[in-house]
């Protein structure tokens, strides 16, 4: 993590986003002693985070063509535990590791070709059979025939991590406003005038902007290719006393996050639908589905709620990190991995706005890759 304190020079930052990386961005730098607020259209937290399973799955996650990928989510995922512990609060940090199973002949053969490129890049994984591993979950279903485990890939509760990050900036002096869209920015006297949609403009000597999936919405900037990714989900209700689940478990299509309250997250859906977030029938169809193959007993288990979310997703599902314009920065296109790249987004906007290099190779993040417009803009 970067020490630097910001110098003075740097000036005022305003955060136009309280996604997670938003507010994660904000705490970086108030950290630092930066002078800093944040603006969200909504409730902060309340988008795409707070939908989301909080799987810290840098390891799981790894696929091919998308290797780059890979630096940055490892190093992000080792510095979530000093994150968790720094914040002060309770954040649902669970490290009993993420399984990755199959169902049938068919999909364990899948997952055979999926472990040798797992390890062809030397990652940290195990392989279990049927039998060790339902001794470990033993409400899977006896249809399971193996699972990749990696113990090392944990898991947050979002909807905790956001009301420590609120505490944290509001102990630092951090104003966060809800309910306060920003509708286009534009240069000003070697900074920056932010349009706000109530009609008042605030000035910055830098912008950040990481409003997810909306951040391309914001008029008066270059804004590289970031489209709105739904995802639905569903949580259900168990008893913590004796939960069905303790490790985050994959399968086909599906996705089981164990909470330590008791609530089970069945995740998630990925829908190109543009800025719906209504629930549908058959994305909770498919889902069920999907996890009764392998948790049968989930028939019986009440559902509390129906969750629905937008991803920032990117043209190239990487994420947009860095620099666009003399104090002016984006982080977004985080897609099914904001939580995860959190840290590590922080880190990268702070080393930019303080000017240092970057403490990972964020190249394939930068915004400039997407359009020559852009890439003259930085270099101006």
């Amino acid at each position: 993590m970067i020490s630097d304190s910001i110098p003075s020079s740097v000036g005022r930052v305003l955060v136009v986003g309280g996604g997670i990386c938003g507010l994660a961005v904000a705490w970086r730098l108030a950290q630092a002693g930066a002078d800093v607020a944040v603006f969200d259209a909504g409730e902060p937290g309340r988008g795409a985070t707070w939908a989301a399973g909080g799987m810290l799955a840098a390891t799981l996650e790894a696929e091919p063509g998308e290797e780059a990928m890979l630096g940055l989510a490892r190093w992000s995922q080792d510095l979530w535990p000093r994150w968790a512990e720094a914040l002060g609060a309770p954040v649902g940090y669970r490290d009993e590791g993420t399984v990755h199973l199959a169902v049938g002949r068919d999909e364990l053969a899948a997952l055979h070709h999926r472990l040798r490129y797992l390890r062809r890049l030397a990652l940290p994984i195990e392989w279990w059979d049927a039998a060790p591993l339902r001794e470990r979950e033993p409400a899977l279903s006896p249809d399971v025939l193996g699972a990749i485990a990696s113990p090392g890939d944990h898991q947050v509760d979002p909807r905790a991590v956001v009301p420590a990050l609120l505490a944290a900036l509001s102990a630092a002096g951090v104003p966060v406003e809800a309910g306060a869209p920003v509708a286009a920015i534009e240069p000003e006297g070697g900074g920056w005038r932010v349009h706000l949609g109530d009609g008042r403009r605030e000035r910055a000597d830098h912008v950040v902007l990481a409003a997810g999936a909306w951040t391309g919405r914001i008029s008066g900037w270059p804004a590289p290719p970031v489209h709105p990714a739904k995802g639905q989900a569903i949580v259900l209700e168990t008893d913590p006393a004796a939960p069905l689940l303790r490790h985050v478990v994959w399968g086909a299509g599906i996705y089981l996050v164990p909470r330590a309250d008791g609530r089970l997250y069945v995740g998630a859906t990925v829908e190109d639908r543009g800025f719906d977030r209504q629930p549908t029938a058959g994305g909770v169809l498919s889902l069920l589905q999907a996890a009764w193959r392998i948790l049968p007993g989930l028939e019986e288990l009440p559902v509390v709620e129906l969750v629905t979310g937008l991803r920032p997703r990117s043209r190239d599902d990487l994420p947009i990190v860095g620099p666009v314009g003399p104090g002016l920065h984006v982080a977004t296109g985080h897609h099914r991995n904001g939580i995860l790249l959190a840290p590590a987004t922080a880190e990268l906007v702070l080393a930019g706005i303080l000017g240092r290099p970057a403490p990972v190779d964020d190249t394939p993040f930068r915004p400039a890759r997407f359009a020559g417009r852009i890439e003259s803009r930085m270099d101006a």
